[in-house]
């Protein structure tokens, strides 16, 4: 690769967890690659620009965003800040590939003329990264992450994704590590099985674990978070308002993992908020900061589409929550005993 091997100085982020992530709370890019409603560019833009004002310092994407529109954007944007002043994570995994008949934005991305095809091969991983620097616009990637292998995702094709993953496409990924061109890899997911399946396997510096040790749902991560922190990984917690059913600040949001919500779930989540407004708390800034207080997470990714999004989320990481409130989720079961809290 003709690319250079220079490595950031993360100096102002070397009293963190991990030098090379540089916030707790992180921008997640999805939104601004046009998942589920387009953003024009100028407002794209003005997003990622806000977020880097307000301190959010790791901005996360993927070439599945919107087929390579959240990169580009986060490049754009980016452009103008210090390369040293944020980090950045981005995915591979998957291949972008212009498809002129391509209009009926099932992956929920609405973007036209492109789609996205899974390729976990070496050549696929090496392609996939050269790709994401251009549209990046830089030298290097903070965290590289395996995007969306394991059974829910790829069904009976599971056990032939994951022996590639582990003999192929990371093995790769820890070869760009080594060259310095990024700094840490992993594997972002929203199972908690194939991290439990990876972590024995393979050394890896981070996971993304997206919707599963929320507010919402700590019930099955708990082997997951305490093989991460047994094993010094990373987690990198998204989707912390489970596809926005707890980031709504007057009631349940309508979708959860990525689909309509049942009536069920719902009810779950309605009593998040009748719990919380006992004692005048933001259900949504309990869902930010709940899972940072566990020490294997060294983030909360949270995806924003908007100036006021941001401005919202920047407010919500900040705000001071009672003890009183994390006390009232255990003693009603919507929290477990064991889970730490802020």
């Amino acid at each position: 690769m003709a690319v250079s091997t220079t490595k950031p100085d993360l100096d102002q982020a070397s009293t963190r967890k991990h030098a090379w992530l540089a916030s707790e709370l992180s921008f997640g890019g999805a939104p601004v690659g046009n998942l589920y409603a387009s953003v024009d560019d100028a407002s794209a833009t003005a997003t990622i620009a806000h977020a880097w004002q307000r301190g959010i310092r790791h901005f996360d994407t993927a070439p599945y965003y919107g087929y390579g529109l959240s990169e580009s954007r986060l490049g754009i944007a980016l452009s103008d800040m210090p390369r040293e002043s944020f980090t950045v994570s981005t995915k591979v995994g998957r291949l972008i590939e212009d498809d002129a008949q391509q209009t009926s934005h099932s992956d929920g991305f609405i973007v036209d003329g492109h789609r996205a095809r899974f390729d976990y091969s070496r050549d696929g991983v090496l392609r996939s990264f050269e790709a994401s620097l251009q549209r990046l616009r830089t030298d290097h990637i903070d965290v590289l992450l395996l995007h969306d292998i394991g059974a829910l995702t790829h069904g009976e094709h599971h056990a032939a994704i994951l022996r590639q993953a582990l003999e192929e496409a990371l093995p790769a990924m820890a070869e760009l590590r080594s060259q310095g061109l990024c700094s840490a890899i992993g594997i972002g997911v929203n199972e908690e099985a194939v991290c439990l399946e990876v972590m024995p396997r393979f050394p890896l510096d981070v996971i993304m674990l997206a919707g599963r040790y929320t507010l919402f749902e700590q019930q099955d991560s708990h082997a997951v978070m305490a093989q991460a922190q047994a094993r010094h990984v990373a987690v990198l917690a998204a989707g912390p308002y489970n596809s926005g059913l707890l980031g709504d600040a007057h009631g349940p949001g309508k979708f959860y993992n990525y689909a309509p919500a049942d009536d069920a779930t719902v009810a779950r989540a309605q009593r998040f908020y009748d719990v919380l407004a006992r004692t005048h708390t933001d259900v949504g800034a309990a869902a930010l900061q709940f899972p940072l207080a566990h020490p294997a997470v060294a983030s909360v990714v949270c995806g924003l589409r908007s100036i006021e999004e941001v401005a919202q989320a920047a407010a919500r990481i900040q705000a001071s929550i009672p003890a009183d409130a994390w006390r009232a989720l255990r003693d009603t079961g919507l929290l477990q005993e064991s889970v730490p809290t802020p």
